[in-house]
């Protein structure tokens, strides 16, 4: 009877001390450093998990179940460790986003080619959305020990281009300015820093030329890119600019009978 009353003892004590952790010492602490929701939720689920993980062990150990269990599934211990270690690895890399912040809910994120917002961030996995609203789930792991590109790391803006090329003779110095035109005609594109056009090449059959903008518009930025393409588009045929394309000259020779 001793036993079962330590038992639902140290259940009250684990639930009051999930409590008094969760929505009093780290509503406090998430209020003062200004952390993310999504962070809240993660740690404080990692921190639920602890807690009751230790009770489960208290409450075997005063059963005396938890020595002999041990002894007697070690090696069943060892296969679950080796089959789960997959997990264990995205564990402890969510526990390494929760601690440095390098990844947090609301970022964008560039992940093998594919660029998503962060939703929510889990102790094992992470929900990302792409810009084709698409829900994915990305193992911890792979944010941590893959390269990936959080194009909102910090708040200065990022800069973005577009290739154009137009004809041999054509005004430079024309193009140039309807360029900046196209670009400042956007909303989404910032004044300062200024926007710029780069000379890159002499190409095969155009003038290479690249139009440098800054914006904080991460997460569209193919929208803002198409935008400015058609204005651009319209531009050069308001003034007579002309965009070449590949040419191929091909010469037929006749060939006489008997050659």
């Amino acid at each position: 009877m001793a036993h079962v009353f330590i038992a639902i003892l140290v259940i009250a004590i684990a639930k009051a001390v999930n409590w008094l952790l969760n929505h009093v010492l780290l509503e406090r602490y998430f209020k003062s450093k200004k952390v993310d929701r999504g962070r809240q939720i993660a740690l404080q689920q990692f921190l639920t998990y602890i807690i009751w993980v230790l009770a489960v062990f208290a409450v075997m150990e005063t059963f005396g179940i938890s020595s002999m269990l041990w002894a007697s599934s070690a090696a069943l211990m060892v296969g679950i460790g080796l089959g789960l270690q997959d997990t264990f690895k995205d564990l402890i890399s969510g526990i390494i986003i929760l601690v440095e912040g390098t990844v947090e809910v609301g970022d964008i994120l560039e992940v093998d080619g594919i660029v998503a917002r962060v939703v929510t961030i889990g102790l094992r996995t992470s929900k990302l959305e792409t810009r084709d609203r698409v829900s994915i789930l990305i193992p911890n792991s792979e944010l941590v020990v893959n390269k990936v590109t959080n194009w909102t790391h910090d708040e200065r803006p990022t800069r973005f281009n577009i290739k154009v090329g137009v004809a041999y003779g054509s005004d430079l110095q024309l193009v140039k300015s309807l360029l900046i035109k196209a670009a400042e005609a956007n909303e989404k594109v910032l004044s300062d820093p200024p926007i710029a056009v780069a000379f890159k090449n002499f190409g095969d059959s155009a003038l290479e030329l690249e139009l440098l903008f800054y914006t904080k518009e991460f997460f569209r930025i193919e929208v803002v890119r198409s935008d400015i393409r058609f204005v651009i588009e319209q531009l050069f045929k308001e003034n007579k600019v002309q965009i070449p394309f590949p040419q191929r000259d091909v010469w037929l020779k006749k060939l006489e009978v008997g050659d």
